[in-house]
């Protein structure tokens, strides 16, 4: 992903502070783990200066394919709608009336494809980066420490005690580390007791506040293609 990161801001931070082991090997895994369990719920804040985007829905980690609803405030309501993305395609249908909640299985008809664009476009970086949010082995843990990822802090997500860590440094991360959904100085994640991913905060170039992924905002519900598009595995 070619989208320049940047640093954001995360809520009451007391580090940062060089990774425990424990914890190191807790955001190795964490990418993996969303590939182990299959697909995850989330809901993605994407900001925007003509109003803000929400996409909720699940994204299949195995395939490597998402599906949700697209809500906007101001201007970017007039993009409300479904939409399923891939690494490589967008696909939406719009609709005049869009639910809360994306039908578990995609209507057959009225969707249009475009390609997911790597520049200038928050919601399409957004995407990118939520797909990129699983992987089908670990990171290098002791790698991790070595390229900049630290401890931030605590927090209470959701009923749930996790620990905010950042991710490698864009200079001297390494390929296939976490934090490199792109060129990144600090991607921060809050992460559980088990290595479970509960929140990701990011910034992209094309938006002046950070996107905000939030995980098991509400139940997931299996993927479906949408119909005559095979994802690539």
């Amino acid at each position: 992903m070619a989208t320049f990161l940047i640093v954001d801001s995360g809520s009451a931070p007391t580090g940062p502070r060089e990774l425990t082991s424990d914890q190191a090997g807790r955001l190795a895994v964490t990418r993996f783990h969303n590939y182990q369990v299959g697909g995850r719920a989330l809901t993605i804040d994407v900001p925007g200066t003509a109003g803000g985007l929400t996409v909720t829905g699940s994204i299949d980690y195995r395939r490597k394919v998402g599906y949700g609803v697209v809500h906007g405030t101001g201007r970017d309501a007039s993009g409300n709608g479904l939409i399923q993305w891939t690494a490589t395609t967008v696909f939406v249908h719009p609709m005049a009336n869009t639910p809360a909640k994306a039908p578990a299985r995609p209507p057959g008809s009225g969707w249009y494809s475009r390609p997911l664009q790597k520049y200038g476009s928050s919601l399409d970086s957004s995407l990118a980066i939520a797909l990129k949010l699983g992987s089908d082995r670990p990171d290098n843990a002791e790698l991790l420490p070595q390229n900049g990822a630290a401890w931030v802090g605590r927090d209470r997500l959701d009923g749930h005690q996790v620990d905010i860590m950042t991710g490698p440094s864009a200079a001297r991360a390494t390929p296939g580390t976490a934090g490199t959904t792109g060129p990144s100085d600090a991607v921060r994640y809050w992460i559980g007791s088990d290595g479970t991913m509960y929140r990701v905060r990011v910034g992209v170039a094309s938006a002046a506040r950070p996107v905000v992924i939030d995980f098991d905002t509400h139940k997931y519900v299996p993927v479906r293609p949408v119909p005559g598009v095979t994802p690539a595995r």
